[in-house]
């Protein structure tokens, strides 16, 4: 019995698995977002605070689960490769997001500075990935410094957002901004204890998923003998997309559009800690130094397609191409562009 769970499925199995488990993975966001935003209500935090911290956290449990069995199992670049591809994917996760909002760009309606601030620290936090893996081969007790840097810029970042009472920046509300307002109405009857219960219970589901397309995605190489660099940042990255995806497109449905983005580029920053987490649980030295060229290029790929996003959200632009404003195009096209490079 533990074999079947734990050596390598047969290639129906594999496939079956994958789906059963981004099935779960798409039910269960939308959930999430009708519980994050009451709670973020309710918390007073705010849907860009809540959604950057703990939506992401939950969001991205899937993804933090993947990277951890893929370094356990001795698989680096599937661990690697799936947090930055989820990080590229997540992104594009705007796209899909903004063209389910028709009155107005997404990047305008949502326009916050704790939104900005956070597209600078994932910036920023790349920026740390790629040097750690362009730096000297180091580890201290098996893991690399950088992980430790990583994880340290990320709490200064959220303390540095969480204390601007009186921001030197604010964004023009027009008349198509949305501005976050709480919504008594929703789940009136429920206490919030219950609602954080149903909450955290929903997080585990994600994370099992996570678990099962890690474990799908081994045997799918064992099977086929696909690239692993594909495997892991754009099928493994696909499925760790799914709960941001879903639960922006959930959340500006319910007008809760700050939290779409917010859930997005915090559930980014939480990916790049997948990074730490990956090296951590990766016995075989510097999961940094593990990576092969597709990896750093699409984390390349993922820090020019933040930049993208970040410009879009200062820009603000009402109207554009497609209906979509000129970041979404530019989106679109440098991931389909990176995804190609990585298939040929």
């Amino acid at each position: 019995m533990l074999a079947a769970w734990t050596g390598s499925w047969s290639l129906g199995w594999s496939i079956a698995i994958f789906l059963a488990a981004a099935a779960v993975t798409v039910v269960c966001s939308v959930r999430l977002a009708a519980l994050g935003d009451t709670l973020a209500d309710r918390t007073g935090w705010g849907e860009a605070l809540f959604g950057a911290v703990f939506f992401g956290l939950i969001t991205s449990l899937s993804g933090i689960v993947m990277t951890a069995v893929s370094a356990v199992d001795g698989q680096p670049t599937l661990a690697y490769g799936n947090a930055v591809g989820g990080i590229a994917a997540q992104t594009l996760a705007v796209v899909v997001a903004d063209a389910s909002y028709r009155k107005v760009n997404l990047e305008h309606a949502a326009a916050s500075l704790p939104n900005v601030l956070f597209g600078c620290l994932l910036i920023a936090l790349l920026g740390l990935a790629l040097m750690a893996s362009f730096g000297p081969e180091v580890t201290v007790l098996g893991v690399h410094p950088a992980s430790l840097v990583l994880a340290a810029f990320y709490w200064g970042g959220i303390r540095l957002i969480r204390d601007q009472d009186e921001p030197m920046w604010r964004a023009v509300r027009t008349r198509e901004t949305v501005p976050d307002t709480p919504d008594e109405e929703r789940f009136a009857g429920r206490g919030s204890r219950g609602l954080w219960g149903e909450f955290l219970a929903v997080a585990g589901m994600v994370a099992l998923g996570g678990w099962a397309v890690a474990r799908a995605a081994e045997s799918l190489l064992d099977v086929t003998g696909m690239n692993a660099g594909f495997v892991g940042a754009v099928l493994m990255g696909g499925v760790n997309a799914l709960p941001e995806t879903v639960t922006a497109v959930a959340a500006v449905r319910r007008g809760a559009v700050t939290l779409a983005i917010a859930a997005i580029v915090g559930g980014n920053c939480l990916d790049v800690l997948n990074l730490a987490i990956g090296d951590l649980f990766f016995r075989g030295g510097s999961l940094y130094h593990a990576a092969g060229a597709d990896q750093l290029f699409l984390t390349s790929a993922a820090l020019l397609m933040t930049t993208v996003l970040l410009g879009g959200m200062l820009v603000r632009q009402k109207r554009g191409w497609l209906r979509l404003g000129f970041d979404g195009i530019v989106l679109l096209a440098v991931y389909l562009g990176s995804v190609a490079v990585l298939a040929l």
